[in-house]
């Protein structure tokens, strides 16, 4: 696969870019170090505010809030930092789905993409999904 030459989004220098965000070697390679310092930091610090993390950190709220959603960085049931599910609104450490909707979504994307396939037999009971064809006779 060949890449393509473009600008590194934090650090402007160009680079030859393959897939993923447009961030140079260089520039990746800080943000997994401070990924690292900030996940030692939540740690040994579970009761942080945001707040603390980013200004103690030296970290963007938004890289932060980025982690979470990717499940790399998870905060302790002791920690004031409140995440509800985008679906249901249940209280998780991490991520953007409790497991229960997480669950729930990929039964209805497995049911949704057999019928799709027209392999009604991998479809799972009770998806609360249907579909209706009607035939011109």
């Amino acid at each position: 696969m060949n890449g393509s030459i473009k600008n590194c989004r934090k650090c402007g220098k160009m680079f030859n870019y393959m897939m993923g965000p447009p961030i140079c070697p260089a520039c990746r390679e800080k943000i997994e170090k401070k990924f690292q310092e900030v996940k030692e930091y939540v740690r040994e610090h579970k009761a942080a505010s945001m707040n603390q993390i980013t200004e103690d950190c030296d970290v963007e709220r938004k890289q932060v809030e980025q982690w979470v959603r990717e499940e790399r960085l998870v905060f302790s049931d002791e920690s004031p930092i409140k995440l509800h599910c985008e679906r249901c609104g249940a209280y998780i450490t991490t991520g953007r789905f409790c497991d229960k909707c997480k669950k729930e979504t990929a039964n209805d994307v497995s049911a949704a993409g057999a019928r799709e396939t027209g392999n009604a037999a991998e479809a799972p009971r009770n998806s609360g999904l249907r579909m209706h064809t009607f035939r011109n006779n």
